[in-house]
């Protein structure tokens, strides 16, 4: 039978709903930096008043055309409105826990703390720079790691100077701290 002509029980759909994983370990907080936030929000915004609305709209005209099963507007349109509603619930519930933190008002500057910019030398003496964020905003593209990763781990409380263990799945490495700094504003 076509699933079409199926009726989905509350059951049904809260499973799915569930079934995504949370990025965030259970009981830690949802730290985020302000850009972090105001990306989020901006997203939200987007979804709810350019893209949802554009979809309904599509759908709605889909739906006016008669015969849906092979409506190919309809069929993909309902998807795509399931998928931004299912987005929207993720990003209402994660800007709904953010702890929103400011680096730039962290008054030890000399120790590594979420929001520092920390440049680190591994054992070949081969320097990276990274950004401690927020699990929603890391990007490692950009030398933004999240404040669960664990570079990010292994700086955390450490001082210029300092020498850490990074744990990889190659084995334990050591790496120095350069440099930390803190962006301000």
């Amino acid at each position: 039978m076509s699933k079409a002509f199926t009726k989905e029980t509350d059951a049904e759909i809260e499973e799915v709903e569930d079934d995504t994983p949370s990025p965030q370990p259970t009981g830690t907080k949802n730290y985020i930096t302000p850009r972090g936030f105001r990306a989020l929000q901006d997203e939200l915004r987007q979804l709810r008043r350019v893209e949802r609305p554009k979809v309904v709209e599509t759908v709605a005209w889909a739906a006016g055309n008669g015969d849906r099963s092979e409506n190919g507007d309809y069929i993909y349109g309902k998807k795509r409105l399931r998928e931004i509603d299912k987005r929207i619930r993720f990003l209402l519930k994660r800007l709904e826990i953010a702890e929103v933190v400011e680096p730039s008002q962290q008054k030890n500057r000399s120790q590594v703390f979420f929001g520092a910019t920390v440049t680190y030398a591994d054992e070949d003496d081969i320097e990276r720079t990274v950004r401690i964020v927020g699990i929603d905003e890391a990007d490692t593209a950009r030398g933004e790691v999240s404040w669960i990763s664990p570079v990010a781990r292994a700086l955390l409380k450490a001082r210029e100077g300092d020498v850490v263990e990074l744990r990889t799945p190659a084995g334990p490495q050591s790496i120095e701290v350069v440099a930390i700094d803190y962006e301000d504003g």
